[in-house]
Order: C-alpha cells, then structure tokens, then sequence
C-alpha cells in the first residue's frame, strides 16, 4: 500500500478505542445470533456476545478501524455464516470452503500461509487447512479482515471509508467477486445504520 493510501487508514487508527463494537451493535446487524439454541451445525455458532470480543481483536490486529470497513466486513460475515451459524459450507458442500466469510480452499491456503503458528503445516489437504484455521477463534474470524487488506486494491477500501452504497458494491462484485443481492444489501445497511 502506498504511503499517501496509508495515512487516512493510520488516522482512523488513532482514534480506534471509542470505536469498539458492543454485542447489542451486532445483534442488530445479525439479528439471529442472540442464541446458538437449536443451531444447524453442531460446534459451528456463535453467538453475537461470543463474536464481539474476537471480531474487535481481529480489527486491532488488522486495523481496521473505519465504520466503512468494519461495516462490509460484519455484513459479510452475518451474511455468508447464517447469522454466525456456520464456519464451514454446507451448501453445496464444497470441501475446504469456510471461516467466518466462507472463504474459498486457495485463499484459505494463502491466509493460513500468512499465519506463523500454521504455515509449516499447510499443505494441499483443503479440509485440513480449513480445520487448521478453525482451531482457533481469532484465526476463523480474521479471515474477512485478512481477504481486505491482502487482496482487496486500494481503490476498493478507500472506496469502503465514505460507507457509500457505491463503495460496498465496489467490493462485493469487484474484491469479493460475487453478487450484489437484496439481501446481502439488508445485512450492510443494518451494519452502516449502527456503526456511522
């Protein structure tokens, strides 16, 4: 990243500690993860007050501290998981797809190369890459903040610090690669509306 795209991400950095999300914050974005009661996957939930910590140390380790950012980061994630009810796919099932954004098998392999404790042991096993990246909370929810800033361009995050339409779209279909929908809009507007 270059120098002059740099400063407004460290300036937000400056004033990152009133900027925390709370349970009750995400519970509006992701209304269906008050409970993991009669949850889908069995040991997959969590729950919003099991997520907030994590997703804030995840946010510190990343920094991201803009609403902008954090707001498309959180919409995904409630999005692609159900509500935080799934870290791995189900549906169709594909093999080694998961973490808290539902990740494909490469870039899983990239993001658990890019983590000193896993990177010896990652091979071209899919599924024991994904569980490598599931044995630990921090590693399963950092993947949304890890595909940003390593594979998402400069122009699609300074796109995501106004909290535009424009600019989430921009990284749904342009970083993301996938579809704008209704529904994934609903999740990042809830995010937008709680955290600007």
């Amino acid at each position: 990243m270059r120098l002059s795209t740099l400063i407004p991400f460290l300036a937000l950095a400056l004033v990152s500690a009133a900027a925390a999300l709370t349970t009750d914050q995400l519970l509006t974005i992701s209304p269906n993860s008050l409970s993991c009661a009669n949850a889908p996957a069995a040991g997959e939930c969590a729950t919003a007050a099991d997520a907030v910590p994590i997703i804030n140390d995840v946010f510190t380790s990343y920094l991201i501290y803009s609403p902008g950012e954090q707001a498309a980061l959180l919409s995904l994630m409630a999005f692609e998981t159900g509500d935080f009810k799934y870290n791995r796919n189900h549906f169709p099932g594909v093999a080694g797809q998961g973490t808290r954004n539902m990740q494909s098998p490469s870039f899983n392999k990239q993001y658990a190369s890019s983590i000193p404790e896993i990177k010896d042991r990652v091979n071209n096993n899919v599924s024991a890459t994904l569980d490598l990246l599931l044995s630990r909370a921090h590693w399963d929810f950092g993947s949304a903040a890890w595909f940003l800033t390593t594979q998402c361009s400069e122009e699609v995050r300074l796109g995501l610090l106004q909290g535009s339409q424009a600019g989430w779209e921009a990284y749904i279909s342009g970083c993301v690669n996938t579809t704008v929908t209704e529904e994934r809009r609903a999740y990042w507007k809830r995010a937008v509306d709680v955290l600007f």
